[in-house]
């Protein structure tokens, strides 16, 4: 097997035109969408079938795998509480679920549908440049570095380089972020005394 460059890259709040030249000026030819729910209500232009038509018109493929490599696992045992977090409205607020800090990635990576979808993404790498595709614009904050490019990292050291687009256009190695998601920082909350 040969040295494969797969890439990275978060849609954000990108219009459309800016996010296929990031991916054009890199070669990509398939995006592979990695988000769970593969829709935004604040970026529609990122919504699946929206996206894959736009892709399709500037010549670029679009498969979704986030069946598979998706971020939010829908198996207990996929998180540290040993529960899956239920988003909604608590009173008036929106609840949101921090899914970076509640999934456990390990047990995500032994999971079968997880292995199933990597072997998947290999084989669409032998014929295609791939962009593996989030939501979130800084891979240091997103389930594509710690849960994939991690795995890719440990498990085919040889065969795969991930490298992560940042929404400026600038571009690093995945390996030049830690392996596994930082603790939270905690505000600091003064004394009242």
């Amino acid at each position: 097997m040969r040295m494969r460059t797969v890439y990275t890259i978060g849609h954000s709040t990108h219009p459309i035109e800016k996010f296929v030249r990031l991916l054009e000026d890199r070669g990509i030819t398939l995006v592979v969408d990695v988000r769970s729910t593969p829709y935004s209500r604040h970026c529609p232009q990122f919504n699946r079938e929206q996206l894959a038509h736009s892709l399709q018109e500037h010549g670029i493929e679009y498969a979704y795998a986030g069946r598979y490599l998706g971020g939010r696992p829908d198996k207990p045992s996929c998180y540290k509480r040993g529960v899956v977090p239920q988003e909604g409205k608590r009173g008036e607020e929106e609840q949101k679920i921090d899914y970076l800090h509640e999934v456990n990635y390990r047990e995500v990576m032994k999971r079968a549908e997880f292995q199933q979808g990597i072997r998947q993404l290999l084989e669409l790498a032998e014929e295609h440049v791939v962009g593996i595709m989030c939501s979130e614009e800084d891979p240091a904050k997103c389930h594509r570095h710690y849960l994939i490019a991690v795995y890719l990292a440990d498990q085919y050291p040889a065969e795969v380089e991930v490298i992560h687009i940042r929404g400026d256009g600038s571009e690093f190695p995945a390996r030049q972020l830690p392996d596994d998601v930082p603790e939270p920082i905690q505000a600091e909350q003064k004394s009242l005394f």
